[in-house]
């Protein structure tokens, strides 16, 4: 019986070994939390934005200076929000990382970023040939459409979940084309409370141990 526990522990060891060779298991759900978080207060300010434009527009009708004041606010907003989530989910993925004695940067976690790159810059060039043509509308639901590609192009080097955060994305995203006039409300429910969510989930499941 103690021969067969030790050979039943053996190969979990192999199978621990094996999945962190070809995973990177060192995402944070803290990471999804403050994501999450950003793009709530990103959220919050965008809308702000557009309250004052519109103010402006029904006293003054429309004025081309004012639409493209408006259009810089959202894009330093939307950089700002980007940044921001970025640098916290390093820091977060950093320290978890290093609780786990594992490296940040190795030749899965390069695999993971050249596979998650790949859908998300070609959405992002998607989404400047739009904004150069001055279509809004599809903005939001294409950088949820895209940016749930990119999680699902990724899953398959690091944890599973992620998978289905992805597939949550592209289901706001499609929903989002038939009420495009809501794009904020879908974009802080995809970018905001589905990371906070996922991020919680991640927390529980991986971490709170």
């Amino acid at each position: 019986m103690n021969e067969q526990n030790q050979s039943l522990e053996t190969l979990q060891d192999i199978k621990r070994i094996m999945e962190r060779s070809s995973r990177f298991i060192s995402l944070s759900g803290l990471s999804g939390i403050a994501a999450g978080i950003c793009a709530l207060v990103g959220a919050y300010f965008a809308r702000q934005t557009l309250n004052n434009y519109y103010i402006a527009f029904r006293n003054d009708g429309y004025r081309a200076p004012a639409f493209r004041e408006l259009e810089n606010s959202l894009i330093v907003i939307a950089l700002a929000v980007l940044a921001a989530a970025l640098v916290t989910a390093f820091f977060f993925t950093w320290r978890k990382a290093k609780q786990d004695q594992q490296p940040v940067w190795n030749s899965t976690s390069r695999r993971l970023t050249v596979n998650m790159l790949i859908p998300l810059v070609s959405g992002g060039i998607f989404i400047l040939t739009m904004l150069q043509y001055n279509e809004w509308r599809f903005v939001a639901p294409a950088s949820l459409i895209f940016y749930g590609m990119a999680l699902i192009h990724a899953s398959k080097y690091t944890v599973t979940d992620i998978r289905y955060l992805g597939y949550c994305e592209i289901i706001i995203g499609l929903l989002n084309t038939q009420w495009v006039g809501k794009g904020l409300y879908f974009w802080a429910l995809g970018f905001g409370v589905l990371h906070i969510i996922y991020g919680v989930i991640m927390w529980v499941k991986y971490e709170r141990n």
